[in-house]
């Protein structure tokens, strides 16, 4: 009935819309006496901050087609290479040619390493990485996980659960080919670990040179954040009863059984309620004010974190269940399709850990502790990281990301590299 009752409330906001839309294109027209005018820029400002609060976000563009490489555009061609019900793997295909041109090399020359980024699917598009993308295309052949909206998956392609999604993992690693340097960032850190310990268990060759996690809940039981709270107190029965719904006509995923991105979202601007609420005050001055490069810097981001996905049912409950309430791979109880996973049999598959001093998400020691279940591991193959300063976000996107993390990544990736 949620879902269905928030289809209705927007149809009904769509004159409202609609109105707000025509209030502020005529209020922005120069013809408009009042539009140079406090009070005609306050109105417009309202209309588009109302519209913009109002709006439902379709799923971004990744809004780039080149990357800069020594101080020159050499073009990058999108695609997709591997696709499934559920994820397409996307590839960053830069133009060969013209990379060795700006580096004064022959084509054949470039051996760039190959970079896989599990992206989380716990509500946001893949494109919420996209400046994590662009910070290693110059130096990197890079791909990403696209994990698909459920509400888009018609029921007939069947479920999708986390052993699913381990396996989905796995065949990305392997369609990425075998050296690849594997990123998990966040959520899928669980999924991405168990993934690389079957592929060395079975000493399979596709398997990666090495695995960095970025702000993973590998052990939820380290220092516990709001959102590990509440998985832990409310029961099993609780997610299951409160936060399940079903899609409502109008989508191709329609009366598949989902967790809504909007309640994700919900949770997401409840954690920092006075900050989006300031940010949105600041939009309306900024916008007032004429002050245009900042406020399209707002839409940038909003436009991006507003747009959300659906999770199935059975993925998002195995994932409270299981990741955040019984952390099964922490106490090594952790199976796959009745296969137990063992983290110790990782022997030559190089692993970095990447935490954000100031993480309300997976605090801190949630994701170093991949290096205590990872036992076979030598110590020159393990590397751990805190930078300080930044929060969730900024442990793979933003300056402090481009200019201290992803340095020392691209370090980690070249001295563990694996032809």
């Amino acid at each position: 009935m949620l879902y269905s009752f928030l289809e209705m409330s927007r149809a009904a906001m769509m004159p409202w819309r609609a109105a707000a839309n025509a209030t502020r294109e005529a209020l922005r027209d120069p013809h408009n006496p009042v539009a140079d005018t406090l009070a005609g820029r306050a109105m417009a400002a309202s209309a588009d901050v109302f519209e913009s609060l109002t709006r439902q976000y379709g799923k971004p563009d990744w809004g780039f087609d080149c990357t800069r490489v020594n101080g020159l555009d050499v073009p990058v061609e999108i695609e997709t290479v591997w696709s499934k019900p559920f994820c397409s793997l996307v590839h960053f295909k830069r133009d060969r040619e013209a990379l060795a041109k700006v580096r004064g090399v022959a084509p054949e020359a470039i051996d760039d390493p190959v970079v896989l980024i599990v992206a989380p699917m716990s509500g946001h598009h893949a494109t919420l990485l996209r400046g994590t993308v662009q910070t290693f295309l110059p130096d990197a052949d890079v791909y990403i996980t696209d994990w698909a909206d459920a509400r888009m998956v018609a029921v007939d392609e069947g479920a999708f659960d986390l052993d699913d999604f381990v396996d989905y993992v796995r065949a990305m690693i392997t369609e990425a080919g075998p050296g690849a340097n594997v990123v998990a960032v966040c959520q899928p850190g669980p999924a991405t670990l168990a993934a690389v310990a079957l592929m060395a268990e079975d000493e399979d060759p596709a398997r990666p040179a090495t695995m960095t996690f970025m702000g993973s809940p590998i052990d939820t039981r380290k220092s516990p954040t709001v959102p590990n709270k509440l998985a832990e107190e409310r029961p099993y029965s609780w997610f299951r009863d409160q936060l399940i719904h079903t899609v409502p006509a109008g989508y191709p995923g329609a009366l598949r059984r989902v967790y809504p991105g909007f309640l994700q979202l919900t949770g997401f601007i409840n954690m920092n309620l006075d900050r989006h609420v300031d940010a949105h005050w600041q939009y309306f001055n900024e916008l007032v004010a004429g002050d245009g490069d900042s406020a399209d810097n707002h839409r940038a981001f909003y436009d991006e974190y507003l747009s959300v996905m659906d999770l199935t049912e059975e993925f998002y409950l195995q994932t409270i269940c299981d990741v955040f309430q019984e952390q099964k791979l922490a106490r090594r109880n952790m199976t796959v399709r009745g296969r137990p996973v063992r983290p110790d049999t990782i022997r030559d598959v190089a692993l970095l850990t990447v935490e954000g001093e100031n993480d309300d998400i997976s605090g801190i020691g949630q994701t170093q502790a991949a290096h205590t279940l990872c036992t076979g591991l030598s110590d020159s193959l393990r590397e751990d990281y805190v930078q300080p300063g930044v929060g969730h976000y900024g442990v793979f996107n933003g300056s402090r990301f481009a200019d201290e993390i992803a340095p020392r990544m691209r370090a980690f990736m070249a001295r563990h590299a694996r032809k």
